[in-house]
């Protein structure tokens, strides 16, 4: 398929295309990891919704080639990801699953009470885990062994993508929430999202966030601006990560089974 980039904005924004891997299967999620210089990839390699043992965490280098595929194998449907205190946490369905980075070896499966379809993660200070459930409006803390529900309901419609800073967690949806951590007071940031799938934050401080269909968006400013549209290409732009060290988007696209690294240019 041909990849769109570079797509000017009003302001002058844009992707450039930095690196792209092929050979992945259904990625879905992205995370670079500044301490080991590689990056993690949720391979879904199948029905996103299904439990049938395929899918599987890639390794990859920083410059995107490929270090080891399946890494971490026999997951179901594995999709967002956090890294705390040497351990990766994966959401598969119902279930948040802990793995240890230096081993690759699973340490835990914490089982989500009535979860359906559980997506980000995002991991805060002393060890405590978010996950959100996009099908049932809820979020889940896992905390001191135990992965409990944390909110549900209005505000959120379809929750997704979380990032977690600063006694906030930040909810991406069809719109982008902020969330005091101790009060759960809910404030809107960012209005009309379109239904967030990544959210991250740039070296600036400046939201970055993804719609699965295809589109890419920095929040500069006060408004949003299109970096990417390639959903007439029906290329999928899923849980997309921001790599600091690296100062790169890192995109996967799903059923188009590659990962892209673009810039972002001014």
């Amino acid at each position: 398929m041909l990849l769109i980039f570079g797509l000017h904005s009003l302001k002058a924004q844009k992707l450039e295309l930095v690196w792209e891997t092929e050979g992945l299967k259904t990625p879905e999620s992205a995370l670079y990891d500044e301490e080991r210089d590689v990056i993690f990839v949720s391979n879904i390699n199948g029905n996103p919704a299904e439990k049938d043992g395929k899918g599987f965490i890639s390794i990859l280098n920083s410059d995107g080639t490929i270090k080891e595929l399946e890494w971490v194998k026999n997951l179901d449907a594995p999709k967002g990801m956090a890294i705390f205190d040497g351990k990766l946490y994966v959401s598969d369905l119902d279930r948040l699953v802990e793995i240890d980075l230096e081993t690759g070896r699973i340490i835990s499966r914490y089982h989500a009470a009535n979860a359906v379809f559980l997506n980000d993660v995002a991991a805060y200070q002393n060890g405590i885990i978010f996950v959100s459930d996009t099908r049932t409006a809820k979020i889940y803390v896992l905390q001191n062994g135990s992965l409990d529900l944390w909110m549900e309901g209005e505000p959120f419609e379809t929750p997704n993508g979380l990032f977690a800073g600063e006694g906030k967690l930040y909810v991406g949806d069809q719109h982008v929430f902020e969330v005091d951590i101790k009060t759960k007071e809910v404030k809107k940031i960012i209005a009309d999202a379109g239904g967030v799938d990544g959210l991250e934050k740039n070296n600036q401080g400046e939201f970055v966030y993804s719609n699965w269909p295809g589109r890419i968006f920095i929040h500069r400013n006060g408004q949003s601006i299109k970096l990417l549209d390639t959903t007439e290409q029906e290329i999928n732009t899923a849980d997309l990560d921001f790599a600091l060290k690296l100062d790169l988007v890192l995109v996967p696209t799903f059923f188009d089974n590659r990962l892209v690294a673009y810039k972002i240019v001014d």
